[in-house]
């Protein structure tokens, strides 16, 4: 009975550890850039807002177009009375005298009525076009957002791809320094070696150990802020394709790229739109200026018993209606609208202004990681001569263990400072091409 428990615990412990394992490769997943992308933007809760908003501007301007429509209404009444006295005089009837009033203790009447606008000073007309405008503006808003969304995708996989690079080449370094520790301490038990030369060698060892902590969080935390954009369970481990970080193609001048900005920009273009909304507000603004004509017809029925009936009973006619208040009161509404559409066209330029501004830091910020790219590569053929004359000359008795174990930090830091160089130039290609406009493309 004893072994046939143990037997069971044994397969219990052992399936456990197969769904485990199941569970953690389910979880592993494999990303390109261009997939991490069409992640961040299919799930992006910031483009699911943009969205909604562009319902709403939608929703808008067919409330705007609406307002062609007639307007109807139906309504209608029974009442109960009391007795009342009524006393119905006629032409020919004393100055006492008169008819006997009929009983009436109910009534029961309705109407319905339309009116269909006909002119109301082209505000209908400028008020569609106003929505229309603030619709398009709104998608271009959106579009705009999603242009942040890739760029916001791209930096975050380029950041996990930084992490990564860095956990392999400190690991590189931390197993070669461990095989020094290896053989140092051979040295050491043989009376070869100095101890406290043993001893800065383990605490090298120990600093890549940290090091190498540090680097792992820096992984946990950049896949956790990747798998929350692109929507994905926090638990789930990403791994990078590094062939999908392409070297960026040929640069333009930054008066192409200013070009570029002022065509493809969508927040340009955006405010272009709201521009033109305003336009057609101070139109709006100004139509109370002027009266309304509208087409009116209704019906009415009534039937008070044993006194009065009413049917088809049918109006139809031109309804004129002017406010006279309007030419002391439009003045200052016109005066909002112009000043709104003023707000518009000054934070166009403003916009524009930072836009040519963002342009030249991001080329300049571009040619300078070109530049850091030749800078470490020339960095890691010497800090690798550098560590091989200095190995070298310790070997020969020639060169301290500190200046050594220095050589071999600098030589850490050289390839380090080399891959993430490269990984930054591509993010720095990527965020001028959002600020041209050209990211999408």
């Amino acid at each position: 009975m004893n072994m046939t428990y143990k037997r069971y615990i044994l397969f219990v412990v052992v399936l456990t550890l197969f769904f485990c394992i199941k569970t953690t490769a389910q979880e592993s997943k494999m990303l390109t850039m261009n997939e991490a992308i069409e992640l961040g933007i299919k799930n992006s809760k910031q483009l699911k807002l943009s969205q909604a908003r562009i319902n709403e501007a939608i929703a808008a301007t067919k409330q705007a177009t609406e307002a062609r429509l007639p307007d109807t209404s139906i309504g209608g009444s029974y009442v109960r009375l009391t007795k009342p006295d009524i006393n119905i005089k006629g032409a020919g009837s004393d100055s006492t005298g008169g008819f006997t009033s009929p009983t009436i203790t109910r009534a029961l009447y309705g109407s319905a009525n339309i009116s269909m606008p006909i002119y109301a000073g082209s505000k209908i007309k400028y008020g569609i076009e106003s929505a229309k405008y603030l619709e398009q503006a709104t998608r271009l808003d959106a579009d705009n957002d999603k242009e942040e969304v890739i760029l916001n995708t791209t930096a975050a996989y380029i950041n996990l791809y930084k992490a990564n690079v860095a956990v392999d080449v400190v690991q590189e370094n931390l197993e070669q320094s461990r095989q020094q520790d290896s053989t140092f301490a051979n040295l050491e038990r043989n009376g070869l070696l100095p101890r406290n030369d043993l001893l800065r060698s383990q605490l090298q060892t120990s600093n890549f150990e940290l090091a190498l902590v540090d680097a792992q969080n820096a992984i946990q935390l950049a896949t956790v802020n990747m798998n929350i954009l692109l929507g994905l369970p926090e638990s789930t481990k990403l791994t990078v394709d590094s062939a999908s970080i392409t070297n960026p193609v040929e640069l333009k001048t930054i008066e192409e790229y200013e070009q570029s900005a002022s065509l493809n920009r969508n927040d340009i273009q955006a405010l272009n739109y709201r521009e033109k909304a305003a336009g057609a507000a101070i139109k709006v603004a100004k139509g109370d200026y002027y009266p309304s004509l509208a087409v009116t017809g209704g019906y009415i029925a009534a039937d008070i018993p044993d006194f009065l009936t009413i049917t088809n009973a049918v109006t139809l006619g031109v309804g004129v209606k002017y406010n006279i208040g309007s030419l002391w009161k439009t003045k200052s509404k016109v005066q909002q609208a112009e000043s709104r559409q003023q707000q518009v066209q000054i934070n166009r330029d403003i916009t524009t202004d930072n836009i040519h501004l963002a342009i030249n830091q991001a080329y300049q910020n571009y040619l300078a990681n070109i530049k850091k790219i030749d800078v470490n590569q020339k960095a890691v053929e010497q800090a690798n001569e550098n560590y091989r004359i200095s190995k070298n000359k310790y070997d020969n008795s020639l060169l301290i263990l500190t200046d050594l174990l220095d050589a071999n930090v600098q030589q850490l830091r050289a390839n380090l400072e080399l891959k993430t160089s490269r990984a930054d130039a591509v993010l720095a290609y990527y965020t001028l091409q959002q600020t041209a406009g050209l990211l999408k493309q």
